[in-house]
């Protein structure tokens, strides 16, 4: 993360594409070559002392490549940007389902329409894209077992107490506002993913609602300020380009803790650098780090300074 932060951002804009190339291409082999891990879902190489999921890492970049496409749609002679980062989201998103992982596929899908947004896409366009994601999420809850499970069991009004979600519940309702106290709670004996998922049910149990406050809180900050400095950006790439990095972040945040209290369906999404998992932290310091160096405030010449070589 501190090496991405102190890198110009036409830097990082060819870091990441080239990152996004080479990520694009793993997802791609891993039917071939790839793990489960008895998960169900290949989405891991194995590589002995350490697995890698290359979606984690593809994140970062394709949101670096999406907003130097859509950026360059407006220069002179650029290319057909808006046309090409519509393309790569769908063959990306076409990669994860058939992992499956419904969930970073909505989250790619996520990243490129706030781009999109911030770009200047009108509402009618972004409300068609809407619906057609709805579209797709009825196909996908017809022709996919797995994913009609997790949407049936959302929809439940009972909750089964011996299920991820049932243990997740009754952790935060046994940890009240401060705890049960540090290494004293039971749900991460039981829980499966208790240490990546439902990493926020273990907190909550342990050090109660006060932490969990504090923790959506400083997520909430880090969100607003780095929003509140892009929008006093005037370079178009560096804007759309941070602003997808940062909304990705949030929205990743908002999915771990929305399935723990169930307000979202049940989705396997780490928790920005709280969830254990070396991909998500690792990918996620490249994100913070590159959101950090297109946000850096960077100061202005004069005319005269250089005109004098100052």
């Amino acid at each position: 993360m501190i090496v991405f932060s102190m890198l110009p951002s036409r830097v990082i804009r060819r870091l990441g594409v080239i990152g996004f190339l080479l990520c694009f291409v793993a997802l791609g082999l891993l039917p071939f070559f790839g793990t489960d891990f008895g998960k169900g879902a290949v989405r891991w190489y194995g590589l002995g002392f350490a697995s890698v999921q290359p979606s984690e890492f593809l994140k970062p970049g394709f949101i670096v490549t999406v907003a130097w496409l859509i950026s360059a749609n407006g220069q002179i002679n650029g290319p057909p940007g808006r046309l090409w980062s519509f393309i790569i989201t769908m063959l990306v998103v076409a990669l994860l389902i058939i992992q499956p992982d419904f969930g970073q596929a909505c989250l790619i899908l996520f990243g490129w329409g706030i781009i999109y947004f911030v770009a200047g896409a009108s509402f009618i366009l972004l409300a068609a894209l809407a619906l057609m994601v709805l579209a797709a999420g009825s196909m996908a809850y017809s022709y996919s077992e797995h994913f009609a499970k997790r949407i049936d069991g959302f929809l439940s009004p009972d909750i089964d107490p011996r299920t991820q979600l049932g243990y997740a519940t009754n952790a935060i309702q046994e940890g009240g506002f401060f705890g049960v106290g540090v290494g004293e709670g039971q749900v991460k004996w039981s829980l499966p993913d208790a240490h990546t998922d439902f990493i926020i049910s273990v907190a909550a149990e342990e050090y109660g609602l006060f932490l969990v406050v504090l923790i959506i809180l400083l997520f909430t900050w880090i969100v607003l300020a780095s929003l509140i400095r892009l929008l006093k950006e005037r370079d178009a790439f560096n804007r759309l380009a941070g602003s997808g990095l940062v909304a990705m972040f949030g929205i990743q945040a908002i999915i771990n803790v929305g399935v723990a209290v169930r307000l979202l369906p049940a989705k396997g999404m780490t928790l920005p650098f709280v969830s254990y998992g070396g991909s998500s932290i690792i990918a996620m310091g490249i994100t913070i780090g590159m959101l950090l160096a297109l946000t850096r405030v960077r100061p202005q010449k004069d005319i005269g300074d250089i005109f004098n070589g100052r």
